[in-house]
């Protein structure tokens, strides 16, 4: 995929006070939506926007672009 995670977002939620206990409690994100987010997996936009909101940031600063070359190739 093109696009990844620059930052750990669970561990960037967690140091902004959104433990996934609160994050559950009051229904912020949906339980697979953390599970994406805690193994790397693309969320949607709306999800996306959530965490923006939450962490006060922009996509940019969650999301970058890598090149074909610096993808790893996939076996298939």
């Amino acid at each position: 995929m093109p696009v990844q995670y620059k930052v750990d977002v669970m561990e960037k939620l967690k140091a902004a006070g959104y433990s996934s206990y609160r994050i559950r409690k009051d229904k912020l994100l949906g339980e697979a939506t953390v599970q994406k987010l805690r193994t790397g997996e693309a969320v949607s936009w709306e999800n996306i926007s959530k965490v923006c909101e939450l962490l006060q940031c922009q996509p940019g600063d969650l999301l970058e672009h890598i090149s074909d070359e610096e993808t790893p190739a996939s076996v298939d």
